[in-house]
């Protein structure tokens, strides 16, 4: 029996790790999920954290709890979202550390990675140059989670792993109006527009940038295809200071394009138009994937059937999610 600590486990990530784990079976035998809420266990609260740590004594974690938001929500509040996550980062991968915790995979995000890297955007692009000023802070709390990993891993011998995703979308995701990512915000803006008849949709910024996006379920399966990894193939496939793995599809769309994509598979026929006012972020973002490729897992959930799915979910869920 193996007995997983999933941290975040009501998030969107976290919540397709736990689908996916209970029909899972590790190498070294059947999963037992241990799991707490927010408002059970503050993960910013170092005692709470240790006292969970030694009373539990997991011999696997997860660590996919983060305060995550989109461009609007990383402008209003950097602070917050440095300080959480460092907070968050710290104390999980201390605390893991200190009961006994040999292995644990820690979650992070493709914004790590410099504004005007190189496309697509390898490991080897990380800390090479600066970051998109409009999440600097996530960014930056994102790559001290990799680094602490890292820093565990040298002088502990540790296995401590990191996977890096691309944009996420699926089930469970923020649909918020001013603080959701692009792809559920667009979800949400044209399933009203069609609801009242709205003759125009206006989408943040000039619709250029291109964006790549990986659906949760599919973050899901590649998180539990590396933590399931055996050792020896895992660094055999990265280095001791570089040992983040990126998890994406190999494609992008500009937002434009995705716009178009949301207003027919929602059935939307007025106007887009673009907000060139409002600011783009990074002009490209998509994940080198050959690394994890190399490692014998791929994506497969295509971006229009997945698209879809997420909005029947949304619509099932559309009461709850008013806000």
């Amino acid at each position: 029996m193996v007995k997983i600590y999933v941290a975040g486990h009501q998030g969107m990530v976290g919540s397709a790790i736990m689908r996916q784990l209970e029909n899972l079976t590790l190498n070294d035998g059947a999963v037992e999920t241990v799991v707490r809420s927010r408002s059970e266990l503050d993960l910013t609260n170092q005692s709470e954290v240790r006292d969970f740590f030694r009373t539990e004594r997991p011999d696997a974690v997860i660590l996919a709890a983060a305060k995550v938001g989109g461009i609007h929500a990383n402008n209003t509040f950097p602070a917050d979202f440095i300080y959480q996550n460092l907070m968050v980062e710290a104390n999980v991968i201390h605390q893991a550390f200190a009961a006994g915790v040999t292995r644990l995979l820690f979650l992070g995000s493709s914004c790590i990675y410099p504004k005007d890297a190189a496309q697509p955007m390898g490991e080897d692009a990380l800390l090479t140059g600066t970051l998109e000023p409009t999440n600097e802070p996530y960014a930056i709390a994102k790559i001290t989670g990799i680094k602490l990993c890292e820093s565990y891993n040298r002088q502990h011998g540790t296995d401590y792993r990191s996977v890096m995703p691309t944009n996420l979308y699926g089930p469970g995701d923020n649909f918020h109006p001013e603080n959701s990512h692009v792809l559920p915000a667009l979800i949400r803006r044209f399933h009203e527009a069609k609801i009242e008849g709205s003759e125009q949709v206006v989408i943040w910024g000039t619709g250029n940038p291109r964006r790549e996006f990986l659906h949760v379920d599919d973050m899901a399966a590649a998180s539990l295809f590396v933590l399931g990894l055996d050792r020896a193939t895992y660094e055999a496939n990265t280095r001791p200071m570089q040992s983040h793995i990126n998890v994406g599809t190999g494609d992008d769309v500009a937002i434009l394009e995705l716009a178009r994509l949301v207003a027919r598979i929602i059935g939307y026929q007025g106007q887009i138009a673009t907000d060139a006012s409002r600011p783009d972020g990074t002009a490209r973002k998509l994940l080198d994937v050959s690394r994890l490729a190399g490692m014998g897992w791929t994506a497969t959930i295509g971006l229009e059937d997945g698209i879809a799915k997420t909005y029947r979910w949304y619509l099932d869920h559309e009461d709850q999610l008013r806000t």
